[in-house]
C-alpha cells in the first residue's frame, strides 16, 4: 500500500498579488502548485488535497453586496459561499492535476504507480451548535464598510456582528467553530482505494449542524481549513499531514534580528514554543495547533513548507517537521 499524504493548499496562496487576483490568474497559480504534488505522485504517494478559500469567498460576498444594492438581488449566505468555492476551487484543482497526470502518462489505474482522475468532494464539516465560538464571533469575512454603509446594515441585518478593523472601516465577524465531524468522510475513504487523487474539505469544509430529527442544515460560519485538514488526516491514518504555507520553514522570533528556522521539533518543543508566543494568531498558529491535534490524535509527522519546496522536503532536506 503506498503511503497516504493529505496536503492543504492555502486560499491566498492561490492569488500571487493584488494585479493577479482574476480566475485566470488564480488557476496559473493553482497549476503551479498542483506541479509540486505531482511530483509527490510520481514519487509513489497517495495524496489527498484540501484547500482555503478566504479571499474568494470574500470576492463571492462582494459582489452579493454589490448585486443586492443595485440591482435588487437575493444576497448569498456564507454557506453558500463556502459550497460555491468548493466547487470551483477544486474544479480548478482536479483539472490542473488531470492534465498535469495525463502529461506525465500517469493516468491510469491498472498500474501501481499510476492514479485515476482527480475529483473533488463537495464536503459537509458537523459543527457543535453548542460551540462557544457561536457566543464570540471572532473571524472577519467580506469587504470592510465606511461608517455610512454600517449605520445601513445595522438595520438590514441586525444580527450580523461587524467589529472596527484597524482603522480600515467596519468588517463583520462570524464564528470559527472546531470541526466535529466529516460527513463525506467513507467516500473519501472509497476513493481513494480506487486510485483516485482526492480534493476534499474545501474551506474546512461547508458547516453543518444536526437537530433532533437527526436532520443536518447549514449554518454561516466559518471552519478553520488547517483544523478539518487535521481531522481528514487524523481519520485516514494519513502517513503525513502536510500544510503548504508561503515560507520554507517555520522560525521563532519571525521577522526579529534572532529570527531561528525550525528543522526538526518534537510535539512537547512545539507546545513549549506556542506558550511562548512565537506563532501569530490568524497566521501561522493555527497551522501548529493543527499539526499537534494530529500528532496527539496518533499522526506520525507534520511539514510545513512552501509549495516549491515540497520535494526537498518529503525527503527531510528542508522544511519543518513536527514529530512526536
Amino acid at each position: 500500500m503506498k503511503k497516504l499524504i493529505v496536503i492543504a493548499i492555502g486560499g491566498n496562496s492561490l492569488i500571487a498579488d493584488k494585479s493577479h487576483q482574476s480566475v485566470e490568474d488564480q488557476y496559473q497559480a493553482v497549476c503551479e502548485t498542483t506541479g509540486y504534488i505531482v511530483d509527490l505522485c510520481e514519487e509513489g504517494y497517495r495524496v489527498v488535497i484540501t484547500h482555503g478559500n478566504g479571499p474568494q469567498v470574500g470576492f463571492i460576498l462582494r459582489r452579493s453586496e454589490i448585486a443586492a444594492a443595485t440591482e435588487h438581488l437575493h444576497p448569498v449566505p456564507l454557506v453558500s459561499c463556502g459550497a460555491d468555492t468548493q466547487g470551483a476551487i477544486g474544479y480548478q484543482i482536479q483539472q490542473a492535476m488531470d492534465n498535469e497526470f495525463s502529461a506525465r502518462n500517469l493516468m491510469n489505474s491498472d498500474s501501481p504507480e499510476q492514479f485515476q482522475p482527480a475529483v473533488t468532494v463537495i464536503t459537509q464539516v458537523e459543527v457543535d451548535k453548542d460551540d462557544a465560538a457561536f457566543a464570540n464571533p471572532t473571524k472577519p469575512i467580506g469587504s470592510f464598510f465606511s461608517e455610512e454603509d454600517y449605520q445601513k446594515i445595522k438595520k438590514h441585518h441586525p444580527n450580523w456582528k461587524m467589529i472596527s478593523d484597524a482603522g480600515r472601516g467596519y468588517r463583520r465577524v462570524v464564528a470559527s467553530p472546531k470541526p466535529v465531524r466529516i460527513l463525506e468522510l467513507n467516500v473519501i475513504k472509497k476513493l481513494l482505494a480506487s486510485d483516485f487523487c482526492v480534493i476534499a474539505v474545501g474551506g474546512g469544509g461547508i458547516p453543518v449542524i444536526k437537530d433532533s430529527n437527526s436532520n443536518f442544515s447549514g449554518i454561516d460560519a466559518v471552519i478553520d481549513k488547517d483544523f478539518a485538514t487535521s481531522l481528514l488526516a487524523s481519520q485516514l491514518n494519513a502517513d503525513l499531514l502536510i500544510i503548504s504555507t508561503a515560507v520554507e520553514q517555520v522560525c521563532l522570533n519571525f521577522g526579529k534580528p534572532n529570527q531561528k528556522s525550525l528543522d526538526v521539533i518534537t510535539l512537547a518543543e512545539t507546545k513549549k514554543y506556542i506558550k511562548e508566543g512565537h506563532f501569530a494568531p490568524g497566521s501561522m498558529l493555527p497551522k501548529i495547533q493543527a499539526a499537534v491535534e494530529f500528532i496527539e490524535n496518533g499522526g506520525k509527522e507534520v511539514l510545513i513548507t512552501s509549495p516549491e519546496f515540497l520535494g526537498k522536503a518529503v525527503k527531510g532536506e528542508t522544511g519543518t517537521h513536527i514529530v512526536s
